[in-house]
């Protein structure tokens, strides 16, 4: 495949740029995914970047490109990937890969998640390349496949196989996850994400005495325990536990929002195990803040039983389990699922996330902030944890700090970060253009 044509000079301009990344259907699975990074590669090598293509498969190319800095900060990373979930069983209104831009809104699978984001960081890379002004240090951007997918033939791939590609990087930015709070919708809020919960997927098995169903079944009945370890983990998960990025995050909203709205997040801090404290809230903002209160557990999957009057002698049920940043493992989890289902099965791990350290809000954080209070006053930047799993969990094994910083503002009411996987996924020109100038600013000046 060939890279389409590309302007010799400068940006195409986030709004032409998203519209035509979005132009290629980059749905994973397949993950037909090289015409897009390969488009991106004919820009960057048009503005005079160094450009390389990486994968392990060579129909799903990773690429690399460097943006020479003033060498008065060290390396940053900007990460994106261009595959984008399926379109298949929605109701879509519009073409989702036609681009079309409706009304101040570009119309796309992948508009928010996350060729949107992607176009900023292009624009703001092209336009200094442009205009001849260097970013503070070395900008390496990495445009990859497979994030959708869990990431093995994409930045997976990079950190394990090419590690060295990312040497002096000390700070990354990617996508923020879909992170949003709304809390009485009277304060816009920038959520800078600063560390994700990690899935722990597992199968459990479990099993007991068969029989007719025509009887009471006996307590060590399969489905007897079934309903015992539903019951356990109806709640949302495991035991309470306040971690200290999320009780940052609290308190800085506790400074910022309304006395009312404060005072709600300040009581709910201090006993997160009583949500009533909440009461007032988006159920969707409820349901968010207990998530991040505790390592949170949902069954998914079940499988069991041969006809209807006969008791099964074994069920399984899948389980989705999120667990906090820090320093939290495997095995401690499954220990504290079995104590609260209290009931015998046996649990298969089927998906492991790569653990997120602890958060450091420290200078460069601190600098993000900086950049939307600079292009918007009106907003407040917020500390958050996002429940879903990015490319960003990669990233830390190479001594890397990551965030995810998605800069939006628009005038409209639509909330577009709830538009990710969903029909009709659209961003606002407003946005785009905003987060472009955070972009360009971000680079010129960081430490």
């Amino acid at each position: 495949m060939t890279a389409s044509p590309v302007p010799e000079a400068g940006s195409p301009g986030v709004v032409a740029l998203t519209q035509r990344l979005i132009r290629f259907d980059t749905t994973n699975p397949p993950g037909d995914e090289a015409a897009c990074v390969k488009y991106v590669a004919g820009l960057l090598t048009s503005a005079g970047l160094e450009v390389r293509l990486l994968g392990r498969d060579p129909e799903r190319p990773n690429l690399i490109a460097r943006l020479p800095g003033r060498g008065e900060a060290p390396p940053l990373l900007l990460h994106a990937h261009v595959d984008v979930v399926p379109t298949e069983g929605q109701p879509w209104t519009r073409d989702p890969f036609a681009g079309e831009l409706v009304d101040g809104e570009v119309w796309g699978r992948g508009a928010v998640d996350m060729k949107g984001q992607l176009a900023m960081m292009l624009d703001a890379v092209l336009t200094l390349r442009a205009t001849g002004r260097a970013p503070a240090g070395d900008v390496l951007l990495a445009v990859v496949c497979d994030e959708e997918a869990g990431s093995a033939a994409g930045a997976k791939f990079l950190v394990e196989e090419h590690p060295e590609l990312f040497a002096g990087v000390r700070y990354a930015v990617g996508e923020d996850g879909g992170a949003t709070l709304s809390l009485g919708g009277s304060t816009r809020f920038h959520p800078i994400v600063v560390a994700e919960k990690r899935a722990c997927w597992v199968r459990a098995v479990l099993r007991g005495t068969a029989g007719h169903a025509s009887r009471v079944a006996d307590r060590n009945g399969a489905a007897h325990k079934l309903t015992r370890l539903l019951n356990a983990i109806a709640d949302g998960g495991l035991d309470v536990l306040l971690t200290p990025a999320v009780e940052v995050m609290l308190k800085e909203l506790e400074r910022v929002l309304p006395a009312a709205e404060g005072a709600r997040l300040a009581a709910f801090r201090a006993d997160p195990s009583d949500a009533s404290h909440l009461a007032g809230f988006d159920d969707r903002d409820i349901r968010y803040l207990r998530s991040v209160v505790r390592h949170t557990v949902n069954a998914t999957v079940i499988h069991g039983g041969t006809k209807t009057n006969v008791l099964p002698s074994e069920i399984s049920v899948e389980l989705d389990g999120r667990l906090l940043p820090g320093p939290f493992d495997t095995p401690g989890f499954l220990a504290g699922l079995r104590d609260r289902a209290g009931v015998e099965m046996d649990i298969e791990v089927l998906v492991e996330g790569e653990q997120m350290p602890q958060p450091r809000l420290g200078a460069f954080y601190g600098r993000l902030a900086a950049v939307l209070r600079e292009h918007d006053p009106a907003g407040v930047p917020v500390p958050m944890v996002t429940t879903a799993s990015t490319d960003a969990r990669l990233f830390p094994q190479l001594g890397i700090e990551t965030y995810g910083w998605l800069p939006l503002h628009h005038r409209s009411e639509t909330s577009y970060r709830d538009m990710l996987h969903v029909a009709d996924e659209r961003i606002a020109v407003d946005g785009l253009e905003f987060g472009a100038r955070c972009y360009h600013d971000l680079l010129l000046g960081y430490e």
